[in-house]
């Protein structure tokens, strides 16, 4: 590999520096091709932050605010005319600071070359790619992840997609999505963490944490991406891209909190979102990003746009043009533009005009190159560049264990009428029914453009690991023609080639298990949903078979809450698998077979109907909460259904039983700052398991109108059969208090009600006081 030229360049920076620094130490300023150096003081990297920034030309730093699609093979020749030709000649005048989707060793050393050794100054680019759950290997998407309530494993999940990540030339990923959503309608809620900001900001943290790792010059970090900023999962109806109208209590309290816990653990970056929030388009919003983000979080890493979300602010009827889009992002806070184009034509020329300052360009620049430094680009921009360690990672056996750990602690038993589950290894006739239960392409989820079609182990698979003479039967096909990222699946609602046969195998079997749900790509983005069944032919072929065979196991294959009602009623068994990534069947069917006892809990609520959405379990109290009189109309409910979800936040059995008890709270708040709690938690049942235990508050009564619950406290805990043990959980000023209209953090006197259980819906309960608060 010739370094020569990047040598060259970088020695007259390190020159430079010398020259106008006066510094004991300069030769650490600026390392060259010292892959294992660390990452360099606060106080240094900025000096050499800012020694490259005053080598930099107006139209230089404006490149670093430029990232481009990949656009061509660049292991290739140099392209001839057109668009190409242009993009490539930025990426050698310096014009552009990241490139996205480019990925492979041998293609992202090829763009790195360019950059590094024909621009001015060879400032190496950073390489972006939507790493969401996994790179090729996938794991669990993140609400199936989430669901396990496992930050240990979830901090591990994002380690590993890093490291496979990395292998392949990637440094920086546009994750994790840490948007609050409480409106399955969306299609994005398969992308984040569910509706609670409690969980969803620990979730947050461990997501970062391993997506950066300890040291971010490791050759196994990357940098990791908050997103979406902000209000995104709250789009009006559940409507992608939509509008967001919410109150600033809303915001606070719900909104905020995943990203200033992302901000707080050290995230690099920021991504903004879609939508308008009070009539501003979020990409253009200054209390957003100034205000909040920078100023009063202090955030030193950059703000990204979404795609195109820039140019789309015409759209909006926010800017006349794309020069005033331009001007508005920037001004705002957008310190880098996604594949808008409207940086890098129209900045240079808006600062000329005294429209945008020089200064702003300046802190955009930096802030991207100090990321670019903490990364370790500057010390050795081929780093992520081993074709022997690409080969050696991907797909490696620790990496896939890793998945299948994941995906196993992610799936979450629904129901278990009269211990249907776990199946018997022998001696019992089992029948699988169901298209997706033969799927390889389905169960990788939505967001893993970085796998191979048709390499995730099927249900099937997986069962016959157990059952070589399992008996299979598809029944109708689910979708019709090709299932691809970014066009709309067709759903068969027609065509019921196999429903007998699948209907005249479940007769005579001892058990049937059915393998129903979503395909990967009705959810995601741009998947909104207005309907929330099972789709196509699939809720009639489970009622056929429910009349020849009632004992069914329902799997569900799915990426956001459904609304199932009749399965709920009538199938005595089912199983949450949701889309489980490259182990998915294995990790079912080792559920299914009880040599895993699943121990997931819902981090979303699942309707009884879509006329509930959004549904959440954190909801205020109405002035007229229940029912006064029989009869009587005037109450906040439905007339044809329950107020109530079809399943719970929080919600999730065990193949064997737990038991709470001897509740007790400890109010020494006043004193120490802290209300002790403690319960009992006792494994009743015959077997290991493994319990979320839940802690919910309750401010009865508040300034601002607070939830009828709170998640404010969890723990997964294991057990063997028949032991017990005592939880201790605290609860102090960051638990107790809540975000004013203001935005200002308060904590009052007043009643508290608390909850522990394994879900929301826990029933122990005892109350405190806080009083005299100063």
């Amino acid at each position: 590999m010739n370094f020569n030229k990047t040598h060259i360049k970088l020695s007259i920076l390190v020159l430079i520096v010398l020259s106008v620094m006066s510094c004991n130490d300069n030769s650490k300023l600026l390392a060259v091709g010292n892959s294992e150096s660390q990452a360099p003081k606060s106080s240094d990297l900025d000096k050499r932050v800012d020694s490259v920034l005053n080598l930099m030309t107006l139209e230089e730093k404006i490149g670093q605010m430029n990232q481009y699609n990949g656009f061509m093979d660049f292991t290739g020749p140099a392209p001839k005319g057109g668009d190409a030709e242009r993009k490539f000649d930025h990426i050698k005048k310096g014009y552009v600071g990241s490139m996205l989707n480019v990925r492979g060793v041998k293609d992202v050393l090829a763009v790195q070359k360019v950059a590094v050794e024909e621009s001015r100054l060879g400032i190496p680019l950073i390489i972006g790619f939507d790493v969401i759950h996994g790179y090729e290997t996938m794991s669990p998407i993140p609400l199936a992840e989430s669901a396990s309530w496992d930050l240990a494993a979830i901090k591990e999940s994002a380690r590993l997609a890093a490291k496979e990540a990395a292998a392949a030339g990637i440094n920086w990923t546009f994750a994790p999505m840490v948007d609050i959503s409480r409106d399955a309608r969306w299609g994005r809620v398969m992308e984040g963490a569910g509706e609670d900001p409690f969980l969803g900001s620990k979730i947050a943290i461990a997501r970062v944490e391993g997506f950066q790792g300890n040291d971010l010059t490791s050759y196994e970090s990357i940098a990791a991406c908050a997103k979406h900023f902000a209000a995104y999962g709250f789009a009006q109806a559940g409507r992608d891209y939509n509008t967001s109208d919410i109150g600033t209590s809303t915001l606070y309290n719900t909104v905020f909190p995943p990203f200033k816990a992302a901000s707080q653990a050290g995230v690099k970056s920021f991504m903004n979102s879609f939508n308008d929030l009070n009539g501003i388009p979020a990409t253009a919003d200054k209390f957003l990003m100034r205000d909040v983000l920078k100023d009063e979080w202090e955030f030193e890493g950059f703000v990204v746009s979404d795609w195109g979300s820039i140019t789309e602010m015409v759209a909006h009827g926010y800017a006349k043009d794309g020069k005033a889009a331009a001007q508005l992002a920037a001004n705002a806070g957008s310190d880098m533009d996604m594949e808008s184009y409207l940086y890098v034509n129209e900045l240079a020329g808006l600062v000329k005009e005294g429209k945008v300052k020089e200064s702003v360009i300046n802190e955009a620049a930096r802030r991207i190159l100090k990321v670019k430094f903490e990364l370790g680009l500057f010390d050795d921009p081929y780093k992520y560049c081993d074709l022997e360690r690409e080969k050696e990672v991907t797909g490696s056996k620790e990496i896939m264990d890793g998945a299948l750990d994941m995906a196993l602690k992610s799936i979450v038993l629904l129901k278990n009428e009269n211990q249907l589950l776990p199946l018997k290894k022998e001696g019992q006739k089992v029948v699988l029914i169901g298209a997706l239960a033969a799927e390889k392409n389905s169960p990788l989820g939505s967001w893993r453009i970085g796998a191979k079609d048709n390499t995730a182990v099927s249900v099937l698979e997986g069962m016959k690991q157990y059952d070589a003479n399992l008996t299979f039967s598809k029944g109708p096909d689910l979708t019709i023609g090709e299932t691809v990222f970014a066009k709309e699946v067709v759903i068969n609602t027609n065509d019921r080639t196999g429903f007998k046969d699948a209907v005249n195998s479940a007769r005579g079997a001892d058990v049937v298990v059915m393998v129903l749900g979503e395909h990967a790509f009705q959810s995601g983005e741009g998947r909104s949903r207005t309907v929330l069944d099972l789709p196509g032919l699939q809720q009639e072929l489970l009622e056929k078979v429910h009349a020849v065979n009632k004992n069914i196991v329902l799997v569900l294959n799915n990426g956001r809450p459904l609304a199932l009602p009749w399965a709920a009623e009538h199938i005595p068994a089912i199983v949450e698998g949701w889309h489980l990534g490259t182990q998915s069947g294995h990790a079912i069917a080792q559920v299914l077979y009880g040599d895993y006892n699943p121990s997931g809990k819902l981090p979303m609520s699942f309707p009884e109907s879509v006329g509930q959405a959004p549904i959440y379990y954190n909801h205020k109290s109405t002035g007229r909460p229940s029912l006064p009189a029989p009869g009587i109309v005037f109450w906040s409910h439905y007339q044809d259904d329950s107020n109530d979800p079809l399943w719970a936040f929080g919600h999730g059995l065990s193949y064997t039983d737990f038991e709470y008890s001897n509740l007790k709270v400890t109010d020494d708040f006043n004193s120490s700052g802290k209300v002790e709690v403690s319960v009992v938690l006792k494994n009743t049942g015959d077997i290991k398991g493994k319990e979320v235990a839940q802690l919910y508050i309750q401010d009865q009564f508040a300034s601002v109108i607070r939830p009828v619950k709170e998640l404010k406290g969890f723990e997964l805990v294991e057990l063997e059969a028949g032991a017990s043990k005592t939880l201790k959980f605290t609860l102090d000023k960051s638990q107790l208090g809540f975000y004013d209209n203001h935005g200002k953090w308060i904590v009052e006197d007043g009643t508290f009600k608390i909850w522990i259980g394994g879900t929301s819906q826990a029933e122990l309960s005892t109350t405190f006081e806080l009083g005299n608060i100063e």
